[in-house]
């Protein structure tokens, strides 16, 4: 299915909230969705913006294959503007003109398969504007017995949604805030679309969530705590990562102390069972049994070892846990 419609002189795009109507030979919002001759145009369609393989924990997914390593490809663009974007460099204009580097989703997951690789991650930008060559990539990745994990700021239409997540092994979803002015006057975006794709993915999906905690823009123990809750509604046992910010791009604020992280950790385990702390050295990122208190993995930077946990069950006390291995 395309997911735009035709006007006159004007297309609009159908794929995330945005609806953008794009005019001949310009953009969406997003910079890579494009009108030429009336029809969608994809100009940097497979092109990649980085290649690396990276271990699991980076993505950050805790309670998926942990300790694996995972083929990870980004793109260019992004249908958000964060001001404090760590991959501003590739989710914002401009970008690379007059490159012929486009990898066709065949020879990606043959170049995860020629490394002993069992994962496929699309991230590091927003990979969902590429729709169309995650589709075609993932369903190969599925035939060819390749999970797929996939790291997005969850801006998306359900429709196209409910095409692409029967091919996604794994989340890990960006939920900025729980402020919607927040999202509209400085990300470019709304609460309510993230809140809902969360809540799809998990229907179809492992999922985890990722929250950077920005000082006196959402650190708030009162909206830690709706975060939480919303999470909690769902499913408990979801992880919430919640990550120190540091200045980067456009926000000169101050970095996220350690007492700020420390004080969200507590706020949000009063509603689920695992939340941990990330863009940090020094805090305990282990996974702790939430009935008995037993260590179940142990992690030290993003060297993972599972101790605790035999045939999906707590070795100590025998519940259940929640861990893709």
């Amino acid at each position: 299915m395309d997911f735009y419609t035709a006007g006159k002189d004007y297309i609009i795009c159908t794929l995330c909230p945005k609806a953008c109507k794009i005019k001949t030979d310009g953009t969406g919002d997003c910079g890579i969705r494009m009108n030429k001759n009336n029809k969608l145009f994809l100009p940097y369609n497979g092109i990649p913006s980085a290649l690396n393989i990276d271990p699991i924990e980076k993505k950050p997914l805790y309670h998926f294959q942990p300790g694996a390593n995972i083929f990870s490809i980004g793109f260019y663009g992004c249908n958000f503007h964060c001001p404090f974007c760590q991959n501003h460099g590739i989710s914002q204009k401009p970008f690379p003109s007059g490159t012929d580097s486009y990898l066709p989703p065949e020879e990606l997951i043959t170049l995860v398969k020629n490394r002993n690789l069992s994962l496929l991650a699309f991230t590091y930008s927003e990979p969902l504007v590429h729709f169309e060559y995650l589709l075609e990539a993932a369903e190969l990745a599925q035939l060819a017995d390749i999970k797929t994990v996939l790291v997005t700021n969850g801006y998306i239409n359900k429709v196209p949604a409910g095409e692409l997540l029967p091919y996604i092994d794994a989340l890990n979803i960006d939920l900025k805030t729980f402020n919607d002015d927040f999202y509209r006057t400085e990300i470019g975006g709304s609460l309510g679309p993230v809140l809902d794709f969360i809540e799809l993915s998990t229907a179809y999906s492992h999922v985890e969530v990722t929250t950077l905690i920005i000082p006196g823009k959402n650190d708030s123990i009162s909206e830690i705590e709706e975060i939480s809750s919303f999470i909690a509604a769902i499913d408990r046992s979801i992880p919430l990562h919640l990550s120190a910010y540091y200045p980067t791009y456009r926000y000169t604020i101050p970095s996220t102390p350690e007492s700020t992280i420390t004080g969200s950790l507590s706020a949000a385990r009063k509603y689920l069972d695992y939340v941990y702390p990330g863009n940090t050295v020094s805090m305990d990122s282990n996974t702790y049994c939430p009935n008995c208190s037993s260590l179940l993995v142990k992690r030290t930077g993003y060297r993972t070892s599972i101790q605790g946990i035999e045939n999906g069950k707590c070795l100590k006390c025998g519940m259940k846990i929640g861990i893709v291995v």
